[in-house]
């Protein structure tokens, strides 16, 4: 049993296995996962857990690199202003080529959330 930080075990081995620049996917409910991605279930019921609140504790526990969202999110203005929080320097892309991106991510990680265009995509930084 982990002291503290993620305790949740496939997320934990997808991050200790991340290189420089592979990539993990933050999801809502409704983003579809391509044949052969992992996908990591955490939604347990309509907004729980939130896109936001699963992006801050991954924030916690991976060298984040880059951050890639669509254009779209800026519709969210909730979920885009607290992405922008943890993240205040993002790449925009169109939701179209997000998806695109989806079959390179080593995880998608599926939360609860039911907010249009809740969707980021992580790049792995290194500690040095």
């Amino acid at each position: 049993m982990k002291r503290n930080g993620m305790l949740n075990s496939h997320i934990t081995k997808v991050l200790a296995d991340l290189g420089h620049t592979d990539t993990i996917v933050v999801a809502d409910a409704g983003l579809p996962v391509p044949a052969g991605v992992m996908k990591i279930d955490l939604s347990l019921k309509e907004g729980v857990p939130s896109f936001l609140d699963v992006v801050k504790i991954l924030r916690e526990e991976m060298v984040v690199e880059q951050v890639t969202v669509a254009g779209e999110i800026e519709q969210n203005t909730r979920v885009h202003e607290g992405i922008k929080n943890a993240f205040p320097e993002m790449n925009y892309i169109s939701h179209e080529s997000l998806k695109a991106h989806l079959k390179d991510a080593k995880a998608v990680i599926r939360t609860g959330e039911i907010t249009p265009y809740a969707n980021c995509i992580l790049h792995a930084g290194v500690t040095f």
